[in-house]
């Protein structure tokens, strides 16, 4: 198995239910409040270790109550935290989400110590090219830029969601091995008016956006599935049908899934299914971080 590395964002999740999502200007009655670890880069490290993936964790928190419960979390999980600091001139990352009874929702990110983590950081960050690299856009472009040239300078995998979509110096994109995106981030990044929504949309703005032939594009589809551009085709994998709860951090759970069945050597297409799969899971639970499933679990469900 390889070794993944996740490089970026730690938050504390403040997740409220609502009958619906407020109009602006609107107040609406809440039915609860939860505080859940959350940031896309724990979510993706948290799936990918309960997968049993074997994952180090690199990222900020800051010198708070929220980040002394992140830590205790931590604890709890198989999960090397090692490259995790704490820092006394940011509060923890902090993203706030409204989810309604359609499990629509609304999400307020506060950066704080995310944005924080610099290129200093991952220039010493230890790799042997066996790696499996793991990055979003939750943290600096910077340091996501300095991250991916270190990885490919040693022969590392380099794994990208860039999420939230935003300008970009384009090298990023570049040596990115895999990008996984939505509809919604592929109309951005190709520069396009507007959200494909047909295969053949979706193929040609995907088509638009590879800037090597290797390189691999993972168009997520939510229940729809995922479309695969490779260097050998398109791949195509089906949604599966639950009853969805909560969809926070369904994407980053198919990050990390993903991540882990590569670091297992399994075929692009197995590595998708087990992805989707892990994805379809963690719909059917409240949360980003709580709703990643096991391994037990994701086996039983085959």
């Amino acid at each position: 198995m390889r070794p993944i590395i996740v490089v970026g964002s730690i938050n504390m999740d403040v997740v409220t239910r609502t009958n619906r999502l407020p109009r602006p200007g609107e107040t609406v009655a809440g039915q609860s409040v939860h505080f859940i670890p959350g940031g896309k880069g724990s979510n993706q490290a948290i799936a990918a270790s309960r997968l049993q993936g074997a994952v180090r964790l690199v990222g900020k928190l800051g010198q708070d109550a929220f980040g002394e419960s992140l830590r205790t979390f931590f604890q709890t999980e198989s999960l090397d935290v090692s490259g995790v600091q704490t820092i006394p001139t940011a509060p923890t990352g902090t993203a706030l989400i409204v989810v309604d009874d359609h499990s629509e929702n609304t999400i307020v990110v506060v950066g704080g110590a995310n944005l924080q983590n610099t290129v200093e950081d991952v220039e010493h960050l230890p790799m042997s090219g066996n790696e499996i690299i793991v990055s979003q856009f939750e943290i600096p472009h910077p340091t996501v830029l300095a991250l991916f040239r270190k990885a490919k300078s040693v022969g590392a995998t380099t794994i990208l969601n860039p999420a939230p979509a935003a300008q970009c110096p384009p090298e990023i994109l570049a040596l990115s091995d895999i990008l996984i995106i939505n509809e919604t981030e592929l109309a951005f990044f190709a520069n396009s008016a507007s959200v494909p929504e047909t295969p053949d949309a979706i193929t040609t703005l995907a088509t638009q956006l590879r800037t090597r032939p290797e390189q691999i594009i993972l168009v997520t589809l939510g229940a729809k599935g995922v479309l695969a551009f490779t260097p050998n085709g398109v791949i195509e994998v089906a949604g599966r049908v639950v009853k969805a709860i909560d969809t926070t951090g369904a994407g980053d759970c198919f990050v990390g899934a993903l991540a882990v069945a590569l670091s297992e050597n399994q075929s692009l297409h197995r590595a998708l299914e087990f992805a989707n799969l892990a994805a379809a899971l963690s719909v059917q639970k409240l949360g980003a971080s709580s709703s990643m499933p096991t391994r037990a679990e994701l086996e039983a469900a085959r």
